[in-house]
């Protein structure tokens, strides 16, 4: 992802997660920490043939531990295998700084992005309440320890 990408990442943000959409502020911060030797965050966007972005992805990690900060495609590529290969995509980068456990927060009520994390080993450890403030929604909490065990 690059700055460029951002308005066109906003649209498909404002449009899955009308209640709770990062704001372009939040993309700015997190893109400045992707671009250099020791960054600590990595964005990705997908494109379909024609050039529009259909999905994107954030990860941020400290050596030790990774984040999945952001996950999302656009509708119309559900059950495509997108969000599997971006999410596939995060979990290689994490493999590569050398985490030894990826964790995330997921909507509770979101239990189709829930089986896609479990078939890649992700466990429930425990619920942010009300993380999604505006939505009211708590969020669960995933762990994913070193090569998909539960370990």
């Amino acid at each position: 992802m690059r700055w460029w990408d951002i308005p066109d990442v906003l649209a498909l943000e404002r449009e899955l997660f009308p209640e709770d959409a990062w704001s372009a502020g939040m993309f700015w911060s997190e893109l400045a920490d992707a671009r250099h030797p020791a960054a600590g965050r990595r964005y990705l966007v997908a494109e379909d043939g024609g050039g529009r972005i259909v999905g994107y992805a954030g990860l941020w990690s400290n050596g030790e531990e990774a984040d999945v900060q952001t996950i999302a495609t656009a509708r119309d590529q559900w059950g495509g295998g997108l969000g599997p290969a971006l999410l596939e995509e995060l979990l290689a980068e994490a493999e590569r700084r050398g985490c030894g456990r990826v964790l995330l927060e997921v909507r509770v009520d979101n239990k189709r992005a829930q089986r896609m994390y479990e078939r890649y080993g992700f466990r429930p450890i425990g619920v942010r309440r009300n993380y999604y403030v505006e939505a009211g929604m708590d969020a669960l909490v995933m762990q994913l320890k070193g090569n998909g065990s539960d370990g």
